[in-house]
């Protein structure tokens, strides 16, 4: 395109906006809108409605001592575009396989502005299991899922995730056990707990790595002992499974994991 073309479609107000992101995109502490501005070589002034659009629309927010730094909102539109959908159309016929070989249903949860989608999930093969709803949201904080989202995450991704949900819901109360918990599942590389919605339920969680080696997804079993069928895979089998299916899909997501034989 020529410079006449490049200054013919200039939408500066637009402009003015992505240079905003992708400023505070390389920021861990945030910026205050002077110093916006400064690196910017811009006045202050040019940037309060716009600063004052990113926070009302959820792109940026506002910290202590009038920093602003991003949300995780784009990335979780990144979560719900193209990527995601190759990411469920790649696991399905792996989470197929490992219901057929754990006699249980398994499912494929993401993390999308404050809550744990549900975006793929497969049935067991037999008559009794547990699934749940593909688009269902479901919590970070009391969930297999969740907990290997935010285990698998830089303190700072965390947090920001956290304040997520807390802007969106109730806020939560976290302890030093609940971070002692996740320095475990990432230790491990896995989480195994009952299930706080039903009886009798483990959750199986082991985590989806991207190129970068952060989590981009959870793959769950929600676990159920089958008395009818004393032959299915037991509970420590069950998991090595899960784990294994999630390195698979990791590999394809482009990451250098290696998958538990």
């Amino acid at each position: 395109m020529e410079a006449d073309d490049a200054d013919r479609y200039r939408a500066p107000a637009l402009d003015k906006g992505l240079d905003i992101l992708e400023l505070l995109a390389g920021v861990e502490e945030g910026l205050t809108q002077a110093e916006i501005a400064k690196r910017l070589d811009r006045s202050p002034n040019e940037f309060y409605r716009m600063l004052d659009r990113l926070v009302r629309r959820g792109y940026v927010t506002k910290l202590e001592g009038d920093r602003f730094t991003l949300t995780l909102k784009l990335f979780g539109l990144s979560q719900l575009h193209a990527p995601t959908r190759r990411l469920a159309s790649f696991a399905t016929p792996l989470m197929r396989e490992l219901a057929q070989r754990t006699k249980q249903a398994n499912h494929l949860v993401v993390f999308d502005r404050g809550s744990a989608v549900v975006i793929a999930q497969h049935e067991a093969p037999d008559y009794w299991g547990i699934s749940i709803r593909v688009g269902s949201h479901i919590s970070l904080f009391d969930t297999g899922s969740g907990h290997v989202l935010l285990a698998f995450r830089s303190h700072e991704e965390r947090q920001m995730m956290i304040a997520e949900h807390a802007r969106s819901r109730e806020e939560v109360n976290l302890g030093p056990e609940f971070y002692e918990r996740l320095a475990h599942i990432r230790e491990r590389g896995y989480e195994m707990m009952a299930s706080a919605q039903t009886a009798g339920v483990h959750n199986l969680s082991a985590p989806i790595l991207g190129p970068d080696g952060r989590c981009i997804a959870a793959l769950t079993c929600p676990y159920i002992a089958l008395v009818n069928a004393p032959a299915s895979p037991d509970i420590s089998q069950t998991i090595t499974m899960v784990m294994k299916t999630a390195g698979e899909l990791s590999l394809l997501a482009g990451s250098d994991v290696r998958t538990p034989t």
